[in-house]
């Protein structure tokens, strides 16, 4: 009996070998989903998120209910048709209808919160989307200096607040030599590559678009990949697809809570699950300075 409660007091260890998940993260400036052609196809913007299979999405130059969209709901026409969960951010009054930036996600966010930003030839906007791991901002800035210089401020002054890992993307308005690009590193580490340029679409000979992280909360994340999309026609701005890889939870890497099972003998089995592959084993003993080992195994989940 005494050996028993002592197998069944063993301390049980798991290191994950993969114990990680992927993020993806988007930038799109859409322009309203007018092509390079002329064409207003929502379904062509849907084709080219759906391809990239991102997480989330940061959207700029979008309408609701305008005239010039037939009074459509714009983002929320891609979000139907994607699957994904839309959330919009107007900057302006516009053509009877708003004119903003917005959000695609495919988990709801549990917190969103929007913030108005300088611009002088247009008040500009930004759209902050809270998830259960991490947040994702949206902005479209000024075409004037000043104003993003501005803007900048504000967007860290609110960022130091939150804890989580904090990405802000869109569309920027400034090159990466531009002094609010080097101002902007000072607190943001770039993610997109801005040797990849993103405009104008047929022929990109510009970085105007970007995926930051804020460097105080970026920890717990690796950057795998950057990606500017090949799509020439669908908007006059190509979009960013950004795959980061994640540290996965403690409490989700056990698909099973360990159990005891096939006493022989001196012996009993400790069996588990995990959701990842891990490298497991079990120490055992009356004195807790003293414990001895089982074997470690390699779990293939």
């Amino acid at each position: 009996m005494k050996k028993i409660f002592l197998l069944i007091s063993a301390i049980l260890f798991i290191v994950p070998v993969q114990a990680q998940h992927t993020l993806k993260l988007m930038t799109y400036n859409i322009r309203n989903a007018t092509g390079m052609d002329g064409v207003c196809n929502f379904q062509r913007i849907a084709n080219v998120i759906n391809n990239a299979s991102p997480d989330v999405v940061a959207v700029q130059e979008v309408d609701s209910v305008t005239n010039r969209s037939n009074q459509k709901y714009v983002l929320g026409e891609i979000a139907e048709r994607t699957q994904m969960h839309a959330c919009f951010a107007p900057a302006i009054d516009f053509d009877g209808g708003k004119y903003g930036i917005g959000l695609l996600s495919k988990k709801a966010p549990i917190h969103l919160q929007t913030m108005a930003l300088p611009g002088r030839e247009e008040a500009r906007t930004l759209i902050l989307a809270e998830f259960e791991d991490y947040i994702y901002c949206c902005t479209h800035l000024s075409l004037t200096e000043e104003d993003r210089m501005k803007s900048l401020d504000i967007l860290k002054a609110f960022a130091i607040s939150y804890k989580k890992p904090l990405f802000l993307a869109g569309d920027m308005n400034a090159e990466p030599e531009s002094d609010f690009i080097k101002e902007l590193q000072k607190d943001f580490r770039i993610l997109s590559d801005p040797k990849q340029h993103t405009f104008p679409a047929p022929a990109p000979k510009e970085t105007i678009d970007y995926v930051v992280a804020f460097k105080q909360n970026d920890k717990g994340f690796a950057l795998v990949s950057s990606e500017v999309v090949n799509e020439p026609v669908a908007s006059d701005h190509r979009p960013i697809v950004v795959e980061l890889r994640t540290a996965e939870k403690a409490d989700k890497i056990f698909r099973t809570k360990p159990y005891l099972q096939n006493p022989v003998g001196n012996g009993m089995t400790v069996m588990w699950e995990t959701t990842v592959p891990a490298y497991c084993w079990v120490e055992y003993g009356t004195d807790t300075t003293q414990l001895k080992r089982a074997r470690t195994i390699l779990t293939d989940r």
